[in-house]
C-alpha cells in the first residue's frame, strides 16, 4: 500500500491563537484534528498507511495517536489494576500510523528526506497538514502514473497568495513560492512524488521543498500539474481556521467524505 507522509512539524506562527500549546495540524475542526480530516480524506480512497513528519511540540501529535481509542471513545477504568473497558471503540479507523520526529527546525525538504528509509514503494504522497480538500486522490494518482514523470502538485486556484505554477501542457515549466504578485494556479500542498524525489533533497535541516528541489524539478521538465477546480482551502490564518469551522458546522463542508 503506497504510503501517505504528511508535514506536521512547523510552528504556525501566523495562527499562534491556536498553535502556543499544540501543532497546528492538530487544531480541531469540530470534534477532530485537521490533521484526522486530511488522513480520512485518503482513507476513503482506500490508503491508510500514514508517515507524520513531527517537530513542534511532537509529543502532542504522539499522545493523540497513542490514545487514540481514549480520545475517541468513552471507557471505563478501573483505577487499581488499570484496564479499560472502550465503548464504540469499533470505530476506530483501520489505519497504520508512523510517526518520525523529523526536527523541531527542520524545513519541508528536510523533513521529507528524512523519512526516505520509511518509503518502500516506487511512489508515495505527500500533503502538508493543515489544508483540506475535495480533490478525487485515486483520479490524481492515475494522473501521476500516466505521466511517469517524478511529481504531480496539484494545482489550485484561490484568491491569496502562495507558491505559483507556469505550465504549458500538464508540465511545470517553473516554480515560485510567494511571490509578491502572481496570477495563475497555485501550490495546492498535495503532491505525489516517485523515489526519484530523493534525489534532489538533502537531509539539511535548511532545505525547503517549495524551493531549489521543486524550482530544480520544474527545469528538468519532471514536475507535472493535476489541475483541481473544487474546494480547496489551507488553515493558514485565524480567519481561514474560522472559516473551516463554519464549514464543519454547517453540515455541509465539501471535504467530508461522509455527505
Amino acid at each position: 500500500m503506497m504510503k501517505v507522509v504528511l508535514l506536521c512539524g512547523g510552528k504556525g506562527t501566523r495562527i499562534r491563537e491556536e498553535t502556543e500549546n499544540r501543532p497546528k495540524p492538530m487544531i480541531k475542526i469540530g470534534e477532530k484534528p485537521i490533521l484526522w480530516h486530511i488522513m480520512n480524506s485518503y482513507s476513503f480512497y482506500g490508503f491508510n498507511d500514514f508517515i507524520l513528519c513531527t517537530g513542534y511540540k511532537a509529543d502532542v501529535i504522539r499522545e493523540y495517536f497513542f490514545n487514540y481509542a481514549m480520545h475517541n471513545s468513552d471507557f471505563t477504568m478501573n483505577l487499581k489494576s488499570g484496564e479499560c473497558e472502550f465503548y464504540g471503540r469499533g470505530q476506530s479507523p483501520d489505519w497504520r500510523v508512523t510517526l518520525v520526529d523529523t526536527g523541531e527546525n527542520t524545513m519541508t525538504g528536510g523533513r521529507v528526506k528524512r523519512i526516505e528509509r520509511y518509503i518502500e514503494d516506487d511512489n508515495f504522497f505527500l500533503t502538508y497538514g493543515d489544508g483540506v480538500t475535495d480533490l478525487n486522490i485515486k483520479r490524481t494518482l492515475e494522473f501521476h502514473q500516466s505521466h511517469g514523470k517524478i511529481g504531480t502538485v496539484i494545482g489550485v486556484a484561490p484568491p491569496s497568495q502562495y507558491g505559483v505554477l507556469h505550465i504549458e501542457k500538464n508540465h511545470v515549466l517553473s516554480f515560485h513560492e510567494k511571490p509578491e504578485i502572481h496570477q495563475g494556479n497555485i501550490n495546492g500542498g498535495y503532491f505525489v512524488f516517485s523515489k526519484k524525489i530523493f534525489k534532489y533533497l538533502s537531509d539539511d535541516e535548511n532545505c525547503i521543498l517549495e524551493r531549489t528541489p521543486l524550482e530544480k524539478l520544474a527545469q528538468d521538465r519532471e514536475l507535472c500539474v493535476y489541475n483541481h477546480p473544487g474546494f480547496w482551502q489551507c488553515m493558514d490564518t485565524y480567519r481561514d481556521y474560522l472559516f473551516l469551522q463554519e464549514l464543519w458546522k454547517s453540515g455541509k463542508a465539501p471535504w467530508n467524505s461522509d455527505i
